[in-house]
C-alpha cells in the first residue's frame, strides 16, 4: 500500500515534471497559440492512455451513467477550465507571477470549503501553512514588478484557482472508487470535448508540426522539430505529471494536495534560472525558503479528509 511519505513524493515529482515542461511550453508558445497547444495535450493524453488501457484493462473504460456525468463536470472544470483560466490570464497581459498566485489561492478556497460546507476540522497549521505559503509565492513572483490591471484577465485567473480547487475536492472524492489512469482518462476526455466545440478542428496550426523551434537559453541556436516539441509537452508535461498527482492524491487530503502543489511555480523559477540565466535576488530566496516551509506545516496538520 502506498505510504503517505510516498504519495507526497509522488505529488512532489508531478510537480518537477510540470515545472520541467514549462521549458518547452514555453518555446512551443512561440510558434503557436496557448489555447490550441492546450486542446493538443487534453486529446493526446485521451488518444495515448485510452489506447494502453483499451489493449490492457478494458474494464477501466467502463462507466455508470451517473458516473458520466460526474466526470464531465470534472474534466470541464478541473481540467480544461484551470488551463482556459491560466492561459487567458496570462494573454491578457497579467504578469504570470500573479496569474500563479491567483491560482495557488486554491487551496484557500479548498480549506474555507471544508470548514464552512463540509463543517469538517481544518487543522490551525493547515491556516498557517496556507498563508506561508502564499506569502512565499508572492515573494518568488515578485508580482509587483510590471502589474498590470486588466479586469478579464483577474477574473480568468480567480476562475482558474476555483476550478483547481473543484479539481483538487472532485480528485479526492473520485480517486476512492477510481483508478488514476481511469480518471485521467474520463477527464481528458471530457476537456477535450470542451476544446473541440470553443476550437473546432479544422482551426488547428497543423504546419507547426513541421516547424523548426529554437530551444533557446543554454541550448540558443538548437532546432528541434515541432512534432517532437508538442509531443513532449503531451507526455512529460499532461500524462506522466498528472499520472503521477492523481496517484498522490488518493492518499493525501485536498488541503494538503493542493499546498504541496505550490511547488511547482518554485521548482519552474529554479528550471529558468538554470534554462533561461532569469537568476534569483535574496527576496525571491526567501519566498522559496517560506514555501517549502509552509509545505512541511501542511504535511505535518492532521486535517480531516472528508
Amino acid at each position: 500500500m502506498l505510504t503517505k511519505h510516498r504519495a507526497e513524493f509522488l505529488l512532489a515529482l508531478g510537480a518537477v515534471f510540470f515545472s520541467a515542461s514549462g521549458i518547452i511550453v514555453t518555446v512551443i508558445l512561440k510558434y503557436m497559440p496557448a489555447f490550441h497547444l492546450a486542446q493538443f495535450r487534453s486529446i493526446s493524453a485521451v488518444l495515448i492512455l485510452g489506447t494502453y488501457v483499451a489493449l490492457t484493462r478494458p474494464e477501466l473504460l467502463k462507466a455508470k451513467k451517473a458516473e458520466l456525468k460526474r466526470f464531465a463536470v470534472y474534466g470541464v472544470v478541473g481540467f480544461a477550465l484551470v488551463n482556459f483560466g491560466y492561459l487567458l490570464g496570462i494573454e491578457r497581459g497579467v504578469p504570470l507571477g500573479l496569474v500563479l498566485i491567483l491560482e495557488f489561492t486554491a487551496s484557500i478556497w479548498i480549506a474555507l470549503w471544508i470548514k464552512l460546507v463540509r463543517r469538517g476540522y481544518v487543522a490551525n497549521e493547515m491556516w498557517l501553512a496556507v498563508f506561508l505559503s502564499f506569502t512565499g509565492l508572492i515573494l518568488v513572483s515578485k508580482v509587483w514588478n510590471g502589474f498590470k490591471f486588466d479586469l478579464i484577465g483577474l477574473a480568468a485567473s480567480l476562475l482558474c484557482a476555483f476550478a483547481l480547487a473543484a479539481y483538487f475536492l472532485m480528485s479526492e472524492k473520485i480517486g476512492k472508487t477510481r483508478e488514476p489512469i481511469s480518471m485521467l482518462i474520463f477527464g481528458m476526455t471530457f476537456a477535450s470535448l470542451f476544446w473541440l466545440v470553443v476550437l473546432p478542428p479544422w482551426t488547428f496550426p497543423f504546419e507547426v508540426f513541421t516547424t523548426p523551434m529554437n530551444l533557446g537559453g543554454i541550448a540558443e541556436g538548437t532546432m528541434v522539430p515541432g512534432w517532437v516539441m508538442i509531443a513532449s509537452a503531451a507526455v512529460f508535461g499532461t500524462v506522466v505529471p498528472y499520472m503521477l498527482v492523481l496517484s498522490g492524491m488518493r492518499h493525501l487530503s485536498a488541503s494538503t494536495s493542493s499546498v504541496i502543489g505550490m511547488l511547482e511555480p518554485v521548482i519552474a523559477g529554479a528550471f529558468a534560472w538554470v534554462w533561461f540565466a532569469q537568476s534569483w535576488d535574496a527576496i525571491q530566496l526567501v519566498g522559496a525558503a517560506t514555501v517549502l516551509f509552509g509545505i512541511y506545516l501542511a504535511d505535518r496538520a492532521k486535517s480531516a479528509p472528508s
